[in-house]
């Protein structure tokens, strides 16, 4: 995690120092900024300018002073919890670390957590969930490297769960650990309704699988998307040939987790734009290395001829999704775009 720090005075520069070395001993990326008069090498911009560009480059932002400070800097910036980073508030004495904002999806509960540890200090944790140890689809979620989409029906969700009734869940993937109290596993929406579940909590990377009538989807990065395209391409046509596979097959672009392709396409402008857009790695194989994925492929003997495989998008996806790995959509081909999806095996855990 990439860390920016910040202290205001003699004492907390001496808290911030042993946070720093603390959490890059546990593999973080730390920097420490100072604000003072009194501290060499003070930084010369406003609180407020410091904090919007820490906003926009670190996943984490420490004020090490009073949370007065904090509240006001990051007022301006708060926008989504979805892509706030982790904020927390460290008193100079370093007796306690407050998650301020982004508790969940941006990981300051457990950052705080972390924190606390290194400075022998009390975590200040406020969110309800945690309080009443209950389940949320959010730390959920993130602990699974799963998307959520219906952010509203996840607060509603975690409202019912604290009230003490249920709700449902269901998943197109196998899971470890037991079901959290208060969640009720339904097949489909015919079992939802006799059970009277009309809130629940969705596992799957495909858009008709609703089985509630308030539906909460957490979306598993396991699909890789495969392409090929010719040369010079522009990104428009392959941005379209991109949505237009994953709407075909009705799934999530949440879902992606990877771009695939052959290694003489790595530079090719669209497919990298793409990836760029997305945020998604873009991942690609020889020739080689294509070839000898097993499986039923459509071929195409002008692809082998120029590139020396006879299917690059096909062959290029269900080698990223792995010795599980199936081929969901086949090649979709149009103005001169080809795409082509597999998903791997993948399993959820619960703690």
């Amino acid at each position: 995690m990439k860390i920016a720090m910040i202290c205001y005075s003699l004492t907390g520069e001496s808290t911030g120092l042993r946070l720093k070395e603390g959490l890059e001993k546990l593999g973080h990326s730390v920097q420490l900024w100072k604000k003072s008069k009194y501290l060499p090498d003070s930084i010369k911009e406003s609180c407020s300018q410091w904090t919007g560009d820490r906003f926009l480059d670190s996943q984490a932002v420490i004020f090490i002073g009073a949370c007065g400070i904090a509240v006001r800097s990051i007022a301006p910036f708060v926008a989504s919890k979805k892509t706030d980073p982790a904020v927390l508030v460290v008193d100079e004495c370093s007796r306690f670390v407050i998650s301020l904002l982004s508790g969940h999806l941006g990981g300051a509960n457990e950052l705080a957590g972390t924190a606390a540890k290194i400075l022998d200090a009390m975590p200040v944790v406020t969110t309800a969930t945690d309080l009443h140890q209950c389940f949320a689809v959010d730390v959920f979620a993130k602990k699974n490297d799963c998307g959520i989409l219906n952010m509203k029906g996840a607060k509603e969700v975690s409202a019912a769960l604290l009230a003490g009734e249920k709700a449902g869940f269901f998943s197109d993937f196998p899971w470890e650990g037991s079901l959290p109290p208060g969640l009720v596993y339904c097949k489909d929406r015919q079992e939802a309704k006799k059970k009277g579940l009309l809130l629940g909590i969705s596992v799957t990377v495909y858009k008709e699988h609703t089985p509630f009538e308030e539906t909460v989807y957490v979306v598993p990065k396991t699909v890789a998307l495969g392409m090929g395209c010719r040369k010079g391409k522009e990104s428009e046509a392959v941005l379209q040939a991109a949505n237009e596979i994953l709407k075909k097959a009705g799934i999530f672009k949440e879902g992606v987790k990877t771009l695939t392709s052959i290694d003489i396409k790595k530079e090719e402008p669209g497919l990298v734009a793409l990836a760029e857009q997305w945020k998604i790695p873009f991942q690609v194989y020889t020739s080689e290395e294509l070839q000898a994925v097993q499986g039923d492929f459509t071929p195409s003997s002008f692809v082998k001829a120029q590139v020396g495989v006879d299917n690059v998008c096909e062959r290029s996806a269900l080698l990223a999704s792995g010795e599980e790995g199936v081929l969901i959509e086949k090649k979709q081909a149009a103005g001169g775009v080809t795409a082509a999806l597999a998903a791997g095996n993948r399993r959820i855990h619960f703690e």
